[in-house]
């Protein structure tokens, strides 16, 4: 079942549900008293925030003149503020969030002129991120996937640290690479080269996603190269020098020192945001190189007319090259994978993106997830983008 599918049917039945019964909130609201005795027994019947089918209450108690609810869900307000119930310092705010959806947030408070942001103090969920936490809300039928979390049957591989003095960026490169358990010299592996690195092996569970994959024959035993940028904005976006390194310097390095397949179908770039840039400007350099692209999220700002786009001094480069691909598409690997959360900026850009892929004749894979600009959200995809390029022997059968 396709993912549009899966969630129509969900949202129908959260619908249906919470239409038969009176919101939590509401009746806590309509007691007689409400003191704290009664809020105390209130939040510890209920983990929060509260789901009730497509509706979740998100729940403050806090002393404050004015609370909101901060977010990066396009298509829901900015600024949601939260209502006091009267003669309480209890505060909610009712959000509608489609099943199967996962939304990251903070509640920000103001008292007189001073401001505060935290998190959901009541809430454990918590999404961990290089610029900070967020609480973490998941909408009816949402899961972490099982094999994204620790499997003690799944043979851990190995991660070996190299450092790869580069020419090409002037700096000594750190590699993560990642070895699946049953690695041997006899074998000829594929390569698989991510941007963010440690970002991913820290944030998205990359090391126990690869275990478990391996494990359950859904991808190949695959050698990742996990790379770990200097300034990420200055080599990300369109640069000539980081390309040069990925293929002139770290591909031979690793084709030299490790037993890989050598041959374009056997590597693969990766990369989230800034990284899939990184990944499809690399390949456009090299179009005989790489056999596959596993792109989430990219950051493909563009411009049809005029020079403004919204993202900064920054996203400066990145416009440019992606105008440049936009009006003369190429065919610069065989496959590729891309990913987009539904509640992000970029769900424009990306979904602009497949027609001109599309006239590549390269092969394309798409896939929508009711969720963020996020690493969690791009944990999530992984398993459909890495069973796809690299498929294991269980994807085969399944086929």
């Amino acid at each position: 079942m396709s993912v549009a599918s899966r969630t129509a049917s969900a949202g129908s039945t959260g619908r249906s549900s919470a239409s038969r019964r009176k919101l939590a909130i509401n009746r806590l609201r309509e007691r007689a008293v409400i003191d704290d005795a009664a809020i105390h027994r209130f939040l510890d019947r209920h983990e929060l925030p509260i789901v009730e089918g497509t509706r979740c209450t998100f729940v403050a108690w806090v002393e404050a003149d004015a609370v909101y609810l901060r977010h990066r869900v396009v298509g829901l307000p900015g600024d949601l503020p939260l209502r006091r119930i009267e003669g309480t310092d209890l505060w909610y705010v009712v959000v509608e969030i489609p099943p199967e959806s996962r939304v990251e947030y903070q509640f920000e408070i103001r008292r007189g002129e001073h401001w505060e942001r935290f998190n959901d103090p009541r809430n454990p969920r918590i999404a961990r991120s290089p610029v900070g936490d967020s609480s973490v809300c998941h909408g009816a039928g949402y899961e972490v996937p099982d094999w994204a979390i620790h499997d003690p049957d799944a043979r851990p591989g190995e991660l070996v640290e190299l450092e790869i003095r580069s020419q090409a960026l002037r700096r000594t490169a750190r590699v993560s690479v990642y070895l699946p358990a049953r690695f041997g010299t006899a074998a000829k592996y594929p390569l698989l080269v991510v941007h963010d690195g440690g970002d991913f092996l820290e944030y998205a569970s990359a090391r126990t996603v690869l275990d478990n994959l391996i494990h359950r024959l859904d991808m190949a035993e695959t050698v990742v190269a996990f790379t770990h940028p200097g300034n990420r904005l200055d080599e990300y976006p369109n640069s000539a020098a980081h390309a040069r390194f990925v293929t002139a310097e770290l591909v031979p390095h690793m084709e030299t020192d490790f037993p890989l397949v050598g041959h374009p179908s056997g590597r693969a770039l990766m990369g989230s945001s800034f990284g899939a840039i990184a990944s499809l400007s690399t390949a456009v350099r090299s179009p005989d190189t790489y056999g596959s692209l596993l792109l989430q999220s990219g950051s493909f700002l563009f411009t049809d007319i005029g020079a403004a786009h919204g993202g900064g001094p920054a996203f400066d480069p990145v416009v440019k090259f992606v105008n440049r691909y936009r009006a003369r598409p190429t065919r610069v690997a065989e496959r590729v994978f891309i990913s987009c959360g539904i509640y992000e900026p970029l769900i424009v850009q990306n979904r602009s993106m497949l027609a001109t892929f599309g006239e590549t004749g390269m092969e394309l894979n798409y896939v929508e997830s009711r969720d963020g600009h996020n690493w969690e959200s791009w944990r999530d995809r992984l398993r459909d983008g890495l069973s796809w390029i690299y498929p294991g022997a269980q994807k085969f059968v399944y086929e």
